[in-house]
């Protein structure tokens, strides 16, 4: 019996099995990663600082553990090469694997700007676990990062550093943090409160050049202005990977297109999570991923499960101002309400009946979440 093979090892991998074992004990399950295996919170890697956890204490169980856990093959630093959907087979190099389903688990990368510079090699990103490691080595013993991007990830990291006592710089093309999940109002909050903290912020520019100064970097923007650092962090955002996907002929846009089931445009080829996009969706956050793995492993135990998604509010882990999002979904018509405070802005989306179409609340105003998010129409019905 050909097992079950999962490529991807992080929440969406293997939160899949964990699911599965609940309902199906026996069917033989591979999970092949090309990082270590270890089982970890992508998401905590922002907060470590926060929470003095250096990089070795974040994973909660190591390959071998997790293979014990979930009574599976995993195959650690072992990177899939190809995928043969016709002949229901991976191939990893000369080996050859076959399965009888498969899950593409594969996550997404970090966008990479282009950069001139001679140290433009230097710019880090964190988009594991092993790069977490590198970036605290990098930092250990210095004093002052630059943050490329000022969404999701720059923010968290900038509250985290600044915290921590180093002294930070976050560079966008935008004019305010979180451009894409919040109104004006909370953007302001939000980029006040971190200044606070000790962030520098430079709105309305991006980063043209990063070079070698002595033992430090120097960062050159577009308007002109320099920047000295001793570390720079790229966090400008997420791409779904999709080079296996595309090799195999599996139908993409700008995730691998799935449908209700999760299954991909080939027969018994599943894929969810940040590298997945439904009915036009690509969601690279903690719940979607918990709600499409029980989906997921009740159609791989035999039980064909339509994934559903309630709305599920996001949580910004930046304490210098707790902020939690909802957005509207894509072109909904509609206008935010605000209400604000020194110390919270509450912003509502409505629509012409007053309907609650999404939220963003910071500061205090994060009480309201469970309230609110009551009211919210499902993410997909």
């Amino acid at each position: 019996m050909h097992p079950i093979a999962i490529i991807g090892s992080g929440l969406a991998g293997y939160n899949v099995a964990k699911e599965l074992r609940k309902l199906d004990k026996e069917t033989p399950l591979t999970v092949i990663t090309a990082d270590g295996g270890q089982f970890y919170s992508k998401p905590m890697l922002s907060n470590a600082l926060a929470s003095h956890k250096l990089p070795e204490a974040i994973p909660l169980n190591s390959a071998e553990q997790m293979a014990a856990q979930i009574n599976a093959t995993v195959r650690p630093h072992a990177r899939v090469t190809a995928i043969e959907a016709d002949r229901h087979r991976i191939r990893i190099g000369n080996e050859i694997i076959s399965y009888s389903k498969l899950v593409l688990a594969l996550g997404a990368d970090q966008i990479r700007i282009p950069l001139a510079g001679d140290a433009a090699d230097a710019v880090l990103s964190v988009n594991s676990l092993d790069d977490y490691a590198r970036f605290r080595a990098a930092i250990k013993d210095r004093k002052s990062v630059v943050i490329i991007g000022a969404g999701l990830i720059g923010c968290e990291f900038a509250n985290d550093l600044s915290a921590a006592g180093y002294k930070v710089d976050v560079i966008d093309i935008a004019d305010q943090p979180l451009p894409r999940l919040l109104p004006p109002a909370g953007g302001a909050l939000l980029k006040a409160k971190l200044a606070a903290l000790g962030v520098t912020w430079h709105f309305g520019t991006g980063v043209q050049a990063v070079d070698k100064a002595g033992d430090r970097l120097q960062v050159t923007l577009a308007n002109g202005r320099t920047v000295a650092a001793d570390v720079v962090l790229s966090a400008v955002g997420l791409r779904p990977k999709l080079e296996l996907a595309h090799a195999a002929g599996l139908k993409t846009r700008r995730g691998i297109v799935v449908d209700r089931h999760l299954e991909t445009s080939a027969q018994d080829v599943y894929a969810l999570g940040d590298c997945a996009e439904i009915e036009g969706l690509v969601l690279p956050f903690v719940m979607p991923i918990m709600h499409a793995a029980r989906a997921l492993a009740a159609t791989l135990a035999g039980k064909p499960t339509a994934v559903s998604y309630p709305a599920m509010p996001v949580l910004v882990k930046t304490p210098a101002c707790p902020t939690i999002v909802a957005p509207p979904a894509s072109g909904a018509a509609g206008e935010w309400r605000v209400e604000q405070n020194a110390d919270s802005v509450k912003s509502l989306f409505v629509d012409a009946a007053g309907k609650l179409l999404g939220f963003a609340l910071n500061g205090t105003a994060t009480a309201e979440r469970a309230k609110l998010a009551q009211q919210l129409p499902p993410v997909l019905d």
